[in-house]
């Protein structure tokens, strides 16, 4: 802890304190969303397929923006984005504990998941131009906050939940609004120069005159986007890693409704997935870095990201094991089933998602020619979510499918040909050159 304490020392002001929002944003997030569905269903009485919706609307609205988002980043600067996002969040959060009216609730939702679009490329995008050289490092160290956030917001969730759920939407709504007085007082302005300002300036309308500062932004964002589009080892690297988010994801689909399938709905499932959790997040917060400084003296970033994936898909191998083993009537081998190879296989998901995090984000910087940052960030974020959510339908349908034919491997034989399929695609780009294309080849896919 006192060499990660150096390092986060060593940065310079603004990377730090994007490192502690990012924990704070999660900590304020997390306090909040593991118990937004219960205060929905419970508290209020919503219906199964209104909560689903609400949760739904929060969800589409992130992940739909965020090329909106990256590309308003690239276009007006990185900070005005971040402090917009953690206002709407301040404004949504405290809008889901005081209402409720579905409208209201639809609104608010739709405005929290639109502020983590606008925030989340930029965050990304000045933390690697403030980290310069070092970003590798850089976003290693992130993760760990990142993932700090992640572990201790369900659990200061909870303690406030236990008093009223109101009262934690008014905690999480005010952290965000302490986050943004601090972002407007203490966090430099900063964007991509190398973002068309004027994209459409020197265009004119059809009858001659200059088109209007609305006209022009339209135009330079139309701009961006078909600039990055055309970005074709960045949109091929992208696809890749698709199947990593897919796979870490299962940490909170497949696993949990395994652990349950045989350890059962009673504490014991509870404290069984509250473990697996445990585990995945702490493994972060203690080996991250140094994790991330063995891969780089000993692999290439594409090695490194082939690595990670393979570990991934390997990471549902004591799953497929397990399904081999008769299941016990009860008792301690009934429980040590439940929790043991999801415990396992969340912890090689974690070490997988090390190796390949911070070579992920710097690849993107690369792949971009360190042109449009956001905007690439916020592609890549869309692109993944639509795999996510793609992926977690095709998991799901194999999980009941295994059911319903009594094949319990199926799912796990599924999602380790993913990890494998995916690393052999990085495999493939990294020796083809893809992912380390020189600045001509850059220029002339981006045109």
């Amino acid at each position: 802890m006192t060499g990660m304490l150096t390092q986060f020392r060593s940065y310079e002001r603004s990377a730090r304190l994007l490192m502690v929002n990012q924990f704070t944003i999660n900590l304020g997030f997390y306090m909040l969303m593991p118990y937004l569905a219960a205060h929905l269903s419970g508290t209020l009485g919503l219906a199964g397929w209104l909560v689903g919706l609400v949760l739904g609307v929060r969800n589409f609205s992130q992940q739909g923006m965020f090329l909106v988002g990256g590309a308003l980043a690239d276009r007006f600067g990185y900070k005005p984005l971040i402090v917009t996002g953690c206002v709407l969040r301040t404004l949504g959060f405290a809008t889901l504990g005081l209402v409720d009216s579905l409208s209201a609730l639809l609104a608010a939702s739709a405005a929290t998941g639109l502020a983590g679009a606008l925030f989340n490329p930029a965050v990304r995008a000045y933390l690697a131009a403030a980290a310069g050289d070092r970003r590798l490092e850089a976003f290693a160290l992130f993760n760990v906050f990142y993932q700090a956030g992640i572990l201790l917001g369900p659990l200061v969730g909870m303690v406030l939940t236990g008093v009223n759920f109101r009262v934690t939407c008014l905690v999480s709504a005010g952290i965000f609004a302490l986050l943004s007085i601090v972002q407007i007082r203490a966090l430099p302005a900063r964007g991509d120069e190398s973002a068309p300002d004027g994209a459409a300036a020197d265009e004119s309308t059809s009858d001659g005159a200059a088109p209007d500062d609305g006209g022009r932004r339209r135009a330079g964002l139309l701009s961006l986007w078909r600039s990055v589009l055309g970005n074709r080892p960045f949109l091929l690297f992208s696809g890749a890693m698709i199947g990593s988010y897919v796979l870490s994801f299962q940490v909170y689909l497949a696993l949990p409704l395994e652990v349950r399938r045989l350890g059962g709905e009673g504490e014991f499932g509870t404290a069984a997935v509250a473990g697996m959790f445990a585990v995945s997040g702490l493994s972060t917060i203690l080996c991250q870095t140094r994790v991330t400084r063995w891969c780089k003296a000993r692999m290439t970033a594409g090695r490194a990201l082939a690595r990670g994936l393979l570990t991934m898909g390997l990471a549902f191998v004591p799953l497929l094991a397990a399904t081999a083993l008769p299941v016990p009537a009860g008792g301690l081998g009934r429980w040590a089933l439940a929790a043991v190879p999801p415990a396992l296989c969340a912890l090689l998901l974690a070490l997988g998602t090390m190796i390949t995090y911070p070579f992920e984000m710097d690849t993107i910087v690369r792949l971009s020619g360190n042109r449009l940052v956001a905007t690439h960030y916020g592609l890549y974020n869309t692109i993944c979510g639509i795999g996510i959510t793609l992926g977690n339908l095709l998991t799901g349908a194999a999980l009941d499918a295994s059911r319903s034919a009594g094949l319990p491997a199926l799912p796990w034989i599924a999602l380790p040909a993913l990890g494998l399929a995916c690393s052999a695609a990085l495999h493939g780009l990294h020796r083809t050159g893809r992912l380390a294309p020189s600045s001509a080849k850059l220029e002339a896919a981006m045109g």
